[in-house]
């Protein structure tokens, strides 16, 4: 089979490899649709490899049809599925866990179920999970138009909260917003802090961190919770710890990928319970920017490098 390697130079190069070897219980997926990640640009810059066990090409989130399935599966032959991966998603097939992939929601397409598991799963993750969130809360989540932001966005707005959220154009402004964003910040014209003063919130799904979090988390409501989930903005900040111990803040470091495959299955699990009707009725649905061949992966990972797309980016693969 073939899949995407990263060259010496950082290239990406689709590339022979040797077919998937099912361990016990897992099922093998022909792959149809690899979403994207920005943990794909981390992955092949050397800085985030995947975890053991896993192939060493990239790809977190896949769709398609089940080749192969361990006798007393939930899982048949010729099913379709979503998967959450450690890693391997950049190819023809790949062998996952049978619990960490679910069925494919009525009325979806395989593109826009590839762009599920990742997404969904690390916003239910740190939103309901870490963060405790509760109906009629206000829930911060930068970068509101990333594929992440559209599923956070969604998620809590299902669940009854209050959305908060920065962009960096009138365009995905205006796209957040559509999703069901309440309040909406564009960097470039607009403050966080002095928005965080007026309207305080409960948790805050982060993926900036940097200098700002420190004013920032000055901010939150008596109680809140701000989960740190990449560093963007830099990995350095000063907190004033008088503030933050008087408030009873938390703060949560959480990466889904790190989390051990048992922790993975309960996440889908829940997240199949809340949400799959609710993708079926249309009221979530995950928004694809674009799809590329995963011969273009190259060309793939240069719109999430440049920042450029609205919702997710998928591989299509023949």
């Amino acid at each position: 089979m073939h899949a995407v390697l990263v060259a010496e130079d950082r290239s990406l190069v689709w590339s022979e490899v040797p077919d998937p070897v099912p361990h016990a219980g897992e099922i093998i997926i022909d792959v149809h649709a690899a979403a994207l990640n920005r943990a794909d640009l981390l992955q092949r810059a050397g800085q985030y490899p995947s975890p053991p066990g896993w192939p060493e090409w990239m790809g977190l989130e896949v769709a398609g049809v089940v080749s192969h399935a361990p006798e007393g599966s939930r899982w048949k032959p010729g099913e379709r599925v979503c998967a959450l991966l450690g890693g391997g998603g950049y190819a023809e097939r790949v062998a996952v866990p049978a619990n960490l992939a679910l069925p494919i929601p009525e009325g979806l397409s395989m593109v826009e179920a590839a762009a599920i598991p990742e997404a969904f799963a690390t916003s239910y993750l740190n939103i309901c999970i870490e963060g405790g969130m509760k109906t009629g809360e206000t829930v911060l989540i930068q970068a509101g138009a990333s594929g992440l932001g559209m599923a956070a966005i969604q998620l809590v707005k299902a669940l009854g909260g209050t959305v908060m959220t920065t962009v960096g154009t009138e365009e995905k402004a205006d796209f957040v917003r559509r999703l069901g964003a309440d309040i909406v910040i564009n960097r470039t014209t607009g403050d966080l802090v002095s928005a965080m003063e007026q309207h305080p919130v409960d948790i805050a799904l982060d993926c900036i961190a940097g200098p700002e979090l420190g004013r920032c988390i000055e901010k939150m409501a008596v109680g809140g919770r701000w989960i740190v989930i990449a560093t963007l903005g830099g990995a350095m900040a000063e907190l004033d710890m008088d503030w933050f111990f008087r408030r009873g803040i938390r703060l949560i470091g959480s990466t889904l990928r790190s989390r051990t495959p048992e922790t993975k299955a309960e996440v889908l699990a829940a997240l199949e319970r809340v949400l799959w009707d609710r993708f079926a009725s249309g009221s979530v649905r995950p928004v694809i920017y674009t799809t590329l061949p995963i011969t273009r992966a190259e060309e793939a990972h240069g719109i999430l490098e440049r920042r450029e797309n609205l919702g997710k980016v998928v591989l299509t693969v023949p």
